[in-house]
């Protein structure tokens, strides 16, 4: 299973690392979505959807979300058992509508419950009009074609410049 999580939400990665920690047989794979390479390697995701919430790529192609994927995973490392409770018909509903709101405000229950804060150095906390790696790709693509093409130029005149 492939877990897509937020690595700028300190809860997040802990929650990782302990999944990391437990997976004995490689059954995970751990993507954290706010990587540069991110767009790249899965561009036919939504990244404002994964950033919305925790997302898992089971290995027969279905996507699920939220607490889902939170007991798949615990499962697949052996302690399923202990997230079960939270997909039985009644809980689940509670459950899931509790995992929305924590979700939405993940990186402030994050700073509360660890006194760590969300670790993105560009973004400004509370701000879900941040950019997507994907959105940083493209300007940083258009700035590199437009260095070359500008290096390129420069040569053809024989200046041989530096463009940086």
């Amino acid at each position: 299973m492939i877990i897509f999580y937020d690595g700028y939400c300190p809860l997040c990665k802990t929650e990782m690392r302990h999944l990391r920690k437990r997976d004995k047989h490689g059954a995970l794979t751990l993507v954290d979505i706010q990587t540069p390479e991110f767009a790249a390697q899965y561009p036919e995701l939504d990244w404002h959807a994964l950033n919305a919430r925790i997302h898992g790529l089971l290995p027969d192609g279905t996507l699920i979300t939220g607490l889902d994927v939170t007991h798949q995973a615990w499962k697949a490392v052996g302690v399923g058992w202990l997230y079960a409770p939270l997909r039985w018909p009644v809980i689940r509903i509670v459950a899931d509508w509790c995992y929305l709101k924590f979700a939405k405000h993940r990186y402030t229950i994050s700073y509360l419950l660890t006194g760590k804060k969300r670790t993105c150095d560009r973004c400004v906390p509370g701000d879900i009009q941040q950019e997507s790696p994907s959105d940083a790709n493209a300007v940083h693509n258009k700035i590199t074609a437009g260095a070359k093409n500008t290096a390129s130029i420069e040569s053809t005149k024989g200046t041989g410049g530096n463009n940086d």
